[in-house]
């Protein structure tokens, strides 16, 4: 998935706690945008392996939520946020292709790395690649519960991020060819 729709399905997760508590909403939206894009940071190490934990993400999460409805602060909320994108956007990267630059070629049978049974999950193909048709779907989908708890910067930021995916989608096939050798 594009790293725009990973952000967009954290903010999607953290809306109802937006639209029901307002005066938390700029943190929930920090920590959701932080969480959707910190995993792919591994993208210069071992990408999907790195800092991807689909199963072990779960245990972070859900003691960071307990604790941001017990202590409903700025820093606790927007760390559960975090916590809890960061998570999503690992699960989720299982529902895709694999991390090469050509998953359509359905090369790899590696989307993302099961630290607790030491395994790489296989890709499910749902949404085949990052810039997909059903990637730009799933990600203008999401932005939509965003759009509607959200609103003054956090608006502009979704706004922009739907111009990214868009465009991107728009050469994301072609952008295999424009790459030096290197990166491939």
């Amino acid at each position: 998935m594009m790293a725009t729709t990973h952000v967009f399905v954290g903010l999607a997760a953290v809306a109802p706690a937006a639209y029901a508590a307002p005066d938390l909403a700029g943190p929930l939206a920090v920590g959701a945008v932080l969480g959707g894009l910190a995993p792919d940071v591994d993208l210069v190490f071992e990408h999907r392996r790195t800092l991807h934990f689909p199963v072990l993400g779960f245990v972070v999460a859900v003691p960071a939520v307990v604790l941001a409805v017990l202590v409903p602060s700025s820093l606790a909320v927007a760390a559960a946020a975090f916590a809890v994108a960061a998570w999503l956007h690992a699960v989720t990267d299982a529902l895709g292709g694999g991390p090469e630059m050509d998953p359509w070629t359905d090369r790899s049978e590696r989307a993302v790395y099961d630290h607790v049974r030491g395994r790489w999950i296989r890709p499910r193909r749902l949404v085949r690649y990052d810039g997909s048709p059903e990637d730009v779907t799933l990600a203008v989908s999401l932005a939509i519960p965003a759009l509607l708890a959200f609103d003054g910067w956090i608006t502009g930021v979704v706004v922009a991020g739907l111009v990214i995916s868009i465009g991107y989608a728009i050469v994301r096939r072609r952008l295999v060819a424009w790459l030096p050798d290197w990166l491939e």
